[in-house]
């Protein structure tokens, strides 16, 4: 069984293979960081022009590269399903990751099945996993989403806490921005943090006193925004502030985490997203599950941010158990949670 996976969620355009007894077999992906780097952030309508001309480059191109190095001549069954980002997302981006999957599934005559990008981000740590580790607990962490999510077996999720404002992604980048590090530049501060000083600035910790599971970050946002705005250009002062912040966010993030593992009990522990590539959480997250009897379990990498490898597994999961269908109508969810039911 071969499924290909669309993933078009964001600015992040991507296509995979994933087949049931080799495992991933193809995957390809395409940001667009040099459209949204002039506005320091994502403009939607750009963004799904830019999908429509990635998507149908990478199509051609799996298909090419898939044909040649698979041996196989172009037939129906080459896939036995395709698998597309419903949603969350963009409206328009999403559109056009699911026109094109439409037409490929009419085309070759084969079902489509659509996939939640949340629930693709938590299977994006199985991927390589011969094993599922139900149950387990799960940070979310990603430009557009900071979830506490409790999983009890595929399909069954229960959101425990979520971000009531900005998520940490996109905080990141807002202070890399005025930091002078450009768009996107979650990865730039946390570099420019490793040169910074501890204890010259003491950021605060959000929502750590309170005990339910939610977070806030556009009070920190604005916090040292103000810092930034009042401090000289110096080079070591801007390390020093994204040290503080780094530190302020990961702190925040770990408090937070620790009451999730004292209220579940659970041993499993897994963190997916984009900021889940960030070297200093994964440490200390990593200590701090190991310290509870845990095992705690990151993406390689490379699945960190959006990609279809995650559509495609999830929707490999969702073909065995039947979840698949001929939709005569397309249908996108730009606001669907983890535990919405779309099948």
């Amino acid at each position: 069984m071969r499924i290909l996976g669309i993933e078009t969620s964001c600015d992040d355009t991507s296509v995979a293979i994933y087949d049931e007894k080799i495992g991933l077999i193809f995957h390809s992906t395409l940001n667009q960081n040099k459209i949204h780097s002039k506005f320091n952030g994502i403009v939607p309508e750009l963004a799904a022009r830019s999908h429509l001309s990635q998507l149908i480059f990478l199509i051609k191109k799996i298909f090419s590269k898939y044909l040649i190095n698979m041996n196989v001549t172009f037939k129906k069954n080459i896939f036995d399903a395709i698998a597309y980002t419903v949603g969350p997302g963009f409206s328009g981006s999403l559109l056009v990751g699911a026109t094109i999957a439409f037409s490929l599934s009419l085309s070759l005559d084969i079902p489509i099945i659509p996939v939640n990008h949340l629930e693709g981000h938590l299977f994006s740590v199985m991927l390589n996993r011969t094993n599922q580790i139900f149950p387990f607990l799960a940070l979310l962490v990603s430009g557009a989403n900071t979830q506490l999510i409790s999983a009890y077996s595929f399909g069954r999720y229960t959101i425990l806490g979520k971000t009531l404002d900005d998520s940490v992604g996109h905080v990141f980048d807002y202070i890399a921005k005025l930091l002078g590090l450009g768009y996107p530049g979650g990865k730039k501060l946390s570099d420019l943090a490793k040169y910074g000083q501890s204890g010259k600035y003491v950021f605060p910790r959000p929502m750590t006193r309170h005990a339910n599971l939610d977070f806030s970050f556009s009070g920190l946002k604005t916090h040292v925004k103000n810092i930034i705005l009042n401090n000289s250009d110096l080079y070591q002062e801007k390390c020093n502030i994204a040290k503080a912040f780094e530190e302020a966010i990961i702190d925040t993030l770990l408090i937070k985490c620790k009451l999730a593992i004292q209220k579940t009990n659970f041993k499993n522990f897994l963190v997916c997203g984009g900021v889940s590539a960030n070297d200093l959480l994964r440490k200390k997250l990593k200590n701090l599950v190991e310290s509870n009897q845990g095992k705690c379990f990151f993406p390689e990498k490379v699945f960190c941010t959006d990609n279809a490898a995650m559509i495609a597994y999830v929707g490999f999961l969702k073909y065995n158990l039947g979840l698949f269908s001929f939709h005569k109508s397309i249908k996108v969810y730009p606001d669907l949670l983890i535990n919405d039911n779309i099948n």
